[in-house]
């Protein structure tokens, strides 16, 4: 089997690499950089410039199906230019695959797009599964609808879709959880607004291997990508401190402290809402850490 990936040097693409490769499963993967081409065995890379129009198609030789992590982190300060690029390249990113292979003949017969679980609205007592039809009026929101609709259209060409509506990852080398652990390292962790706000969470391998079961299994469809148990920012903070043997003394930090220190991004730590992965579970997939004490245990000792 061979795999083509975009967004195959990031945090769940490289795990996801690595996974793919010990299966024995061929990838080619997209980069805009020249100079991370690669050329080894089962592994090898092609340019492609999605805000100039530019794909090597050589990369859709042999493939069997896509994974498209491909997008720019919502990690950084969200000013208006940074935004739009927030938007496009996912946007963008589609719409040149989508040409390449309905100008190309190919032999791709599903593609694997991440997606985000921000498309929900903030709740205290909603579960949200997959067929919400209610969705959140903010600026992720939207990017997730239009990230949606980019991928949609692979449906056209025959191709099967599946989007992993994916929650906040939890990795050693990286991402959110390394975020959270530095202030509660130096004695400075403290709880944001109420800490009664649920992240909905997975961790890096379960993600990984999610994309793995998607592929090996043809899910077509929507998926929640979170592990089953939400947690309390406040019982979040408290498990991070306890397994790295640090004491929580500060006060609550109020949310406009937040907004004027991050501006719009600060609705990534105040996101509320409790996620279910019930479908996942129903077609089979089993989470190595479902809960945030596993999790933690493998991640932080």
């Amino acid at each position: 089997m061979k795999i083509l990936i975009t967004g195959a040097t990031g945090l769940i693409g490289t795990e996801l690499v690595s996974l793919l490769l010990q299966k024995g499963i061929s990838i080619h993967y997209l980069t805009t950089s020249k100079i991370k081409i690669k050329d080894k065995k089962n592994y090898h890379g092609f340019y492609w410039n999605p805000n100039q129009g530019f794909i090597d198609e050589n990369c859709l030789m042999g493939v069997d199906a896509i994974i498209h992590l491909a997008g720019a982190s919502i990690a950084k300060r969200w000013t208006n230019s940074y935004k739009q690029e927030i938007i496009e390249s996912r946007v963008l990113a589609s719409n040149i695959l989508y040409k390449a292979l309905k100008d190309n003949p190919n032999q791709v017969k599903q593609i694997v797009s991440a997606s985000g679980t921000a498309i929900y609205p903030n709740s205290y007592d909603a579960v949200y599964s997959e067929t919400e039809t209610t969705i959140s009026d903010n600026f992720l929101s939207n990017v997730v609808i239009k990230w949606e609709e980019s991928v949609n259209k692979f449906q056209s060409l025959n191709i099967k879709v599946c989007k992993l509506r994916t929650g906040i990852v939890f990795s050693k080398n990286g991402g959110a959880l390394q975020e959270m652990i530095q202030p509660i390292r130096l004695g400075l962790g403290a709880n944001f607004g109420n800490g009664k706000q649920m992240s909905s969470w997975i961790h890096i391998h379960d993600i990984a291997e999610m994309y793995h079961f998607a592929l090996m299994n043809s899910w077509e469809g929507t998926y929640n990508a979170v592990a089953p148990n939400p947690i309390s920012n406040k019982e979040l903070t408290k498990a991070i401190a306890q397994k790295i043997n640090r004491p929580l003394w500060l006060p609550n930090i109020p949310k406009f402290v937040m907004k004027w220190i991050l501006g719009d991004m600060h609705e990534l730590l105040f996101d509320n809402k409790k996620i279910s992965s019930q479908k996942a579970i129903d077609h089979r997939f089993q989470f190595q850490f479902p809960t945030i004490d596993k999790a933690l245990s493998n991640l932080l000792t």
